[in-house]
């Protein structure tokens, strides 16, 4: 019995239409979240010096927390949950994200750091990244598989434009989806997407700030060592901050049912406090602070106040990211650290800069090349060691309750479950 025989044409030649498929559709999403981070990272700018001229402005931050919280209410219902929402559309999709996600994620988080929240920034970009292009599945009637695609080039897009690192975006966007599991069929889409998008950043004139690490100490055993030490307590911090935000956020939703009044009432404790105290340098993103911790010792208890003002600011319901403040958190809990460990302060401070977002986002491969990409390539063993570390001892938590369970870290887990829906303690109910 004869057999058909089927042509074989080259491999390269049905690739060629993927490829340019991918190529068109990944820059048309890099323009849109490339110009919406670097409209975001401007009005950032501006909100931030306004804010610092004008310090009697933290005294409106209960009241701007109340219109956000309305708006959310009156307009945003569909898409509040943010970041958590892509990745469940990605992993269910459903329908296409609203557009209004975007001008609404970018208000509310220019109004919080405005008005002296402590907030972040990769949400938002990440959320106007997802909402935006999605968009392009009705323009050009894409599949649930194709569409599942262009929603991971967002996000990679959003996250590399607004920190200018093209690499680090493109595998955040693979690694964030569920913890132990990468999909490698969106590997070209997100990093086209990545690193267009960070372009049309810096054509439209965006500047990153710039964190030095002049020295990088040859690797030797006590430098293992020491990244396993501090890999393990920037994993706890990252835990800590990522199960206070989720038990605060729970227990005001538990206390004010109203849910404007939920950043009203955090907004003015975060007011008295900041007025109160000398909180300033906790206040918005921080990056001022954040460079000093590669130069000079701090107070050790500054990746703590950060910590603490920016749970009471998520939890309470104002609208940013995490990662920039956990940025912060790992970068002065570095310098802290730094004297203890007996090694060079930036070289610890640029490794729990990333370390603590790796234990808290579940992501240790994009925040290894983050710290590639932001303190050159010699310092990648420490902060790959320190990262994985960070990651298995943040345990089975994290910032996206999203995230999927693809392979349990370090005990079995039931795969496929939401991180919100995982059983926290032996015969616990999901949360």
């Amino acid at each position: 019995m004869t057999h058909p025989v089927h042509p074989i044409h080259p491999e390269p030649v049905p690739l060629l239409p993927y490829i340019g498929k991918w190529l068109l559709l990944s820059a048309a999403v890099a323009a849109l979240a490339g110009s919406a981070s670097a409209l975001f990272l401007f009005s950032l700018e501006w909100a931030t010096a306004t804010r610092e001229a004008s310090r009697w402005l933290i005294w409106l931050l209960p009241l701007a927390g109340f219109a956000v919280g309305w708006l959310y209410l009156r307009y945003g219902q569909q898409v509040e949950a943010g970041n958590n929402l892509l990745i469940d559309e990605i992993h269910d999709p459903k329908k296409v994200i609203p557009l209004r996600m975007a001008p609404l994620v970018l208000g509310g988080t220019v109004i919080s750091h405005l008005f002296g929240a402590s907030v972040g920034r990769e949400g938002t970009a990440v959320q106007m990244g997802g909402a935006l292009a999605d968009q392009l599945t009705r323009l050009f009637r894409l599949q649930h598989e194709d569409r599942r695609i262009i929603l991971m080039a967002g996000i990679s897009a959003g996250f590399a434009s607004v920190f200018g690192t093209p690499l680090a975006g493109a595998v955040f966007g693979l690694e964030v989806l569920a913890i132990g599991r990468l999909r490698y069929d969106a590997i070209l889409p997100c990093m086209l997407a990545a690193i267009l998008a960070d372009q049309v950043s810096l054509l439209w004139g965006v500047q990153h700030s710039h964190y030095l690490v002049p020295h990088i100490p040859a690797v030797s055993a006590w430098g293992l060592a020491a990244m396993l030490l501090a890999g393990a307590v920037f994993g706890l911090a990252g835990k800590l901050f990522a199960d206070a935000t989720h038990a605060l956020s729970a227990q005001m939703k538990r206390w004010i049912a109203y849910a404007p009044l939920r950043p009203l009432a955090g907004g003015l404790l975060l007011a008295v406090l900041a007025w109160a105290l000398p909180l300033d340098r906790y206040l918005g993103l921080g990056i001022p602070t954040m460079v000093e911790a590669f130069q000079q010792p701090l107070a050790p208890y500054d990746f703590a106040a950060k910590l603490a003002l920016t749970v009471l600011s998520l939890g309470s319901g104002f609208k940013g990211g995490e990662v920039t403040p956990l940025f912060y958190i790992g970068a002065t809990l570095g310098n802290a650290l730094a004297p203890l460990l007996q090694l060079p302060l930036p070289l610890l401070a640029g490794v729990g800069f990333v370390a603590v977002f790796a234990g808290a986002a579940n992501t240790p491969l994009a925040s290894t090349l983050m710290a590639m990409e932001l303190f050159g390539s010699d310092i990648g063993i420490y902060a790959a060691l320190a990262c994985v570390v960070s990651y298995l001892c943040s345990g089975h938590s994290g910032i996206y309750k999203a995230q999927r369970l693809g392979q349990g870290k370090h005990r079995p887990v039931p795969e496929g479950l939401r991180l919100g829906e995982l059983p926290r303690k032996p015969g616990a109910g999901p949360e």
